[in-house]
């Protein structure tokens, strides 16, 4: 009598969990935290084939071995729906991660092929560069000047080879050694505009020339404002020897 009963409680386990198998096809997506659909199910299926077989002791049996057998596909299907869930998120993250690097990637191509712009150009030209007027007696840079330093000491900052020379020039009058002073603080104030474009300072050499270099006759008022004057030249290295004068 127990080998029977045995015997056709087993029976009730198997066809209860084979019962099962359709409903855990169909509700796999349970959303976590639902009423458990399979446990349910198992239970009556478990019942309900456990009376049959094996009369109330097969059934009670059957009831709570179905019950835990349909829990166990729900919990399955559960764990199933969230790393379904879990991958979908993972994907989709990598999707903007791949999309931002593409973007950096175009990002720092545009950066490199407009710093190779600005190198084949420099070097073409083998020296970039403007004058800085100044008035009599005077070493401030006018703000008419302000600018077009500043966007070339941005050219200069851009291009971490080239070198800045700022030369300082006066006219003749005065003696040599105040000529020498003045044109030096000339050049200074420019370099100190360039600093404050982004320039490092040890890659800016100054040069103080005076009137060493005047070349216009005497008493032409008018040729007297060209020598009063700061020049700048971007260099690339092996262009040019330049050096600082105290």
């Amino acid at each position: 009598m127990k080998t029977s009963t045995l015997r056709a409680t087993a029976l009730s386990l198997a066809l209860g969990g084979y019962a099962l198998s359709p409903a855990y096809a169909g509700e796999a997506a349970d959303p976590p935290g639902a009423g458990s659909k399979q446990a349910d199910l198992g239970a009556v299926t478990g019942l309900a084939v456990g009376a049959v077989a094996a009369g109330p002791i097969g059934a009670m049996v059957g009831t709570a071995a179905g019950a835990l057998i349909g829990d166990r596909y729900h919990r399955q299907a559960q764990s199933r729906a969230a790393l379904s869930a879990y991958l979908e998120r993972s994907e989709t993250q990598r999707a903007e991660l791949l999309h931002n690097v593409a973007q950096l990637d175009g990002s720092l191509s545009a950066e490199r092929a407009h710093s190779a712009e600005l190198a084949a150009q420099l070097s073409r030209t083998d020296q970039l560069g403007l004058d800085v007027s100044f008035r009599t007696d005077d070493d401030s840079v006018a703000a008419q000047a302000m600018s077009p330093l500043l966007k070339l000491g941005a050219l200069a900052a851009s291009l971490p080879q080239a070198q800045v020379c700022v030369a300082g020039y006066a006219d003749p009058r005065g003696s040599e050694a105040y000529n020498d002073e003045l044109s030096l603080r000339r050049a200074a104030n420019v370099a100190a505009v360039l600093t404050s474009a982004g320039v490092p300072r040890e890659r800016i050499l100054i040069e103080a020339h005076g009137k060493s270099a005047v070349g216009s006759t005497d008493d032409d008022l008018d040729a007297y404002a060209l020598e009063r004057r700061v020049t700048v030249r971007l260099q690339l290295p092996g262009s040019g020897q330049v050096a600082e004068r105290d």
